[in-house]
């Protein structure tokens, strides 16, 4: 197996781990994911790993908003 094709399946995994709910179960048919290149994968990941740190943030800021009502 040569590199770009590691890296491809490194990328995949990644990318199955990031859309899961739980870190481990992935709904989705990761045969769709074979037809992209790796520019694309690399991209879908960074955009999930925004997704998931805005949603990170936006989670703090409103038990933040929370914590301050309540006390």
């Amino acid at each position: 197996m040569d590199s770009s094709n590691n890296t491809k399946l490194e990328l995949i995994e990644e990318i199955k781990s990031l859309i899961s709910v739980d870190g481990t179960v992935t709904h989705i048919n990761p045969n769709y994911l074979e037809y992209f290149e790796i520019d694309e994968l690399e991209e879908i990941k960074l955009e999930l790993l925004t997704k998931k740190e805005n949603k990170n943030q936006f989670t703090t800021d409103y038990v933040n908003e929370l914590f301050e009502k309540l006390t």
